[in-house]
């Protein structure tokens, strides 16, 4: 929990106090590789603070092919997002890419936990803004980079993902073929 907290501090100052009243809303859960916290069809019920482990989020595109679009990472958050807040099927899947351990809190303890205090409607509204900011960058980054820009950004920011994830699965999210990332990282390395 003292990672999480720290995490919560970084957003808004939460007193030990405020801490200790609501972390009995969440829940520790492990998620074996390659098992699911969200699935594409199905509603988002919890967002989770991923304590240890790798997992990533994808779509289908229209010629049903995974779509990585994020990698998620210790120390962070995740869930389907619009089909969390919304209570919609979600249009993602979250899969682990390794065995995850997390911290969980379901949707109906989250929105007591926003009636009952406002350090936690700003906890919410703060993660909210950061979270579109996160969309923001990942769409420019798409319309404005190469994938060579672009793999070397995920060398920089997230190189344990290089070791992580599986070729398909980078290939996929940075908008490539295996063979293109094959000659990106060829490039690389002379």
């Amino acid at each position: 929990m003292e990672n999480f907290k720290l995490f919560l501090n970084s957003l808004t100052p939460v007193s030990d106090g405020e801490f200790e009243n609501y972390s009995q809303y969440f829940k520790d859960r492990s998620l074996p590789k390659n098992n699911y916290f969200a699935v594409q069809g199905k509603i988002c019920q919890e967002v989770a603070f991923i304590k240890k482990g790798t997992l990533r989020t994808y779509y289908l595109n229209e010629k049903s092919e995974e779509v990585t679009s994020c990698f998620c990472t210790e120390n962070n958050l995740t869930t389907s997002y619009k089909s969390f807040v919304s209570q919609q099927p979600s249009e993602l899947s979250i899969q682990a890419i390794e065995d995850t351990e997390l911290l969980v809190i379901d949707y109906r303890d989250l929105q007591n936990l926003y009636q009952k205090s406002s350090v936690w409607q700003n906890i919410g509204r703060i993660i909210a803004e950061r979270q579109y900011m996160v969309m923001e960058q990942y769409a420019n980054v798409l319309c404005n980079e190469t994938a060579k820009e672009k793999y070397l950004r995920l060398l920089k920011e997230e190189p344990s993902i290089l070791n992580k994830a599986s070729v398909n699965d980078i290939a996929s999210y940075l908008g490539v073929t295996r063979r293109t990332l094959s000659r990106i990282r060829k490039e690389i390395t002379q």
